[in-house]
């Protein structure tokens, strides 16, 4: 039943009635990062920002060594539609600018800017607003999303501005955001959501601004009650008709925005689609937040919340810290490792890869490092062979047949996956929890997309060079054309000379012969 407050505000906090297929239900085991409030990372002694943090290509490094820098002083300009600019997290001098491996799941180097910290942190306000936002042309705001790097801070560190191209007169009705945080141990958006309430919504009108929609869904769990009570203190605060609170099933992966937008709408998102196209939107309650920060504190996406978990690590926690951190620092923070071999997981055990060592900066995308000794981690690793139970095809949360994906992935046979819809797979990891065989499904799966995405990248190219070709064979004939008629004039045009200049010899000769008769005559 819904909750109206007596200025009028619509609290809707019935559990919603839709449902995806498949998912499952976890041990939230979030308990100990949330028995504490955020804590804030001491200054790092240095920091090491990737250029790459964002989906689409590297930020294109724009600093120097021994430049002194402010945090929020531009260090990388996007490059692409899908890049996005990068700012100095730290205030210091800049070291080192050389490639160094980052958190990614290809393990991969990327160019990264050294910052080492000086004794004072000035902030750089550049995008602090001098009047009211509601005053400011939402071209002008979406410009100024984009020149502060602000990413999707969910996971999928997709550029906001970009998303915020979708104009209202295009179907768009309802604005999304998202706070249903259902992967286990991360906690990083239910802190936020307790903490910093009022600024979450701050936020959110901005981007109803920017989108010029009048509706907002806010979407958190059932069981995230401190969070709920937050949001609803808050949203009576506020006021504000167009900002509805909607509590959905604590269930993995809802906190997808396809499955998100399922649960509150009933509707499923066409495979080839996006939720724009059934008219909704979805953002993350982080990215309000950095919205917030970047119109009312004037602040670049400079630093993060990120979770510190699991068994290997003594004093779990959510920290606040600079973008570039080394994972050491935060765990060292955290109370360092537990005795014993451990292994790094970032982004949690369900969609998170692991990492090599604790040197790896964290990057905008990381909300969570999962610490796991290393005896659980070769529990999880023993594979056996596929026992056809089905198990993963239950819980898959797109509808897709993974054992015929696995089947095809393993044997290389590529081309018959897209016909099985693979591009629709989330990589959430479901079928990865199910498996009695402890089949790695999802990395072939990844794996199968990335190989798909090569060949067609592959074609695209041979396609560009087959046209490059056929325009230069065209051109080539064209021109010899061209030659062959120009030859072809000036033969003629001789031909015309001289047979101009042979009647004008025969004139000449008949008159000359013309005269001569003449002359004979009495």
């Amino acid at each position: 039943m819904a909750h109206r407050t007596t200025s009028g505000a619509v609290l809707m906090d019935a559990i919603c009635l839709h449902d995806f297929p498949g998912g499952l239900k976890l041990d939230p085991r979030k308990s100990a990062q949330t028995s504490r409030p955020i804590s804030v990372l001491p200054t790092p002694a240095r920091v090491w920002i990737p250029m790459l943090q964002h989906r689409g290509k590297p930020a294109l490094v724009c600093a120097e060594v021994g430049q002194h820098v402010e945090i929020g002083t531009l260090l990388g300009r996007a490059d692409g539609a899908f890049s996005a600019n990068v700012h100095a997290s730290l205030a210091g001098v800049i070291t080192d600018i050389s490639p160094r491996i980052i958190a990614h799941r290809s393990g991969l180097t990327s160019q990264c800017v050294e910052i080492t910290a000086s004794p004072e942190q000035p902030v750089c306000s550049e995008f602090l607003l001098e009047h009211d936002y509601h005053l400011e042309d939402p071209n002008i705001l979406r410009r100024r999303v984009a020149d502060a790097g602000i990413v999707g801070l969910g996971g999928a560190s997709f550029p906001t501005a970009l998303k915020l191209t979708a104009e209202a007169d295009q179907s768009l009705h309802t604005l999304v955001i998202n706070g249903a945080e259902c992967a286990p141990y991360i906690s990083c958006d239910e802190s936020l959501m307790r903490e910093h309430p009022a600024d979450i919504l701050r936020g959110v009108q901005i981007l109803l601004h920017i989108l010029q929609v009048n509706r907002c869904q806010i979407a958190l769990e059932e069981d995230k009650t401190a969070a709920i009570d937050a949001i609803k203190s808050a949203l009576e605060e506020v006021a504000d008709p167009r900002l509805k609170l909607c509590l959905v099933h604590a269930k993995y992966p809802e906190g997808g925005e396809r499955q998100l937008i399922q649960v509150l709408s009933g509707e499923e998102i066409p495979s080839d689609g996006l939720p724009v196209d059934i008219g909704y939107l979805c953002h993350n309650v982080g990215t309000a937040h950095a919205i917030f920060n970047m119109v009312c504190e004037g602040r670049a996406l400079t630093s993060r919340i990120v979770t510190v978990c699991g068994d290997g690590v003594a004093n779990p926690g959510n920290v606040l810290a600079p973008v570039g951190t080394p994972i050491h620092d935060l765990v060292d923070y955290c109370g360092g490792f537990a005795d014993g071999d451990h292994r790094l997981i970032v982004g949690g055990p369900m969609m998170g890869f692991t990492v090599l060592n604790d040197q790896v900066p964290i990057d905008k995308g990381t909300n969570c490092i999962l610490v796991m000794p290393e005896s659980q981690a070769r529990e999880l690793s023993a594979t056996m062979p596929c026992i056809r139970c089905g198990a993963c095809e239950e819980v898959c949360p797109a509808s897709l047949l993974p054992q015929q994906l696995y089947y095809h992935a393993r044997s290389d046979q590529h081309d018959r996956l897209p016909s099985l819809n693979l591009f629709d797979c989330i990589e959430c990891g479901c079928c990865d929890y199910v498996c009695p065989s402890n089949l790695p499904l999802t990395q072939y799966f990844r794996y199968a997309k990335d190989q798909l995405w090569l060949n067609i990248q592959q074609q695209q190219k041979a396609g560009v060079a087959r046209e490059r070709f056929e325009q230069r064979e065209q051109r080539l004939q064209r021109q010899q054309q061209e030659r062959d008629e120009a030859r072809a004039a000036r033969k003629k045009a001789a031909r015309d000379a001289a047979q101009k200049k042979a009647d004008i010899q025969a004139a000449v000769a008949r008159a000359q012969a013309r005269k001569q008769t003449e002359g004979k005559d009495p």
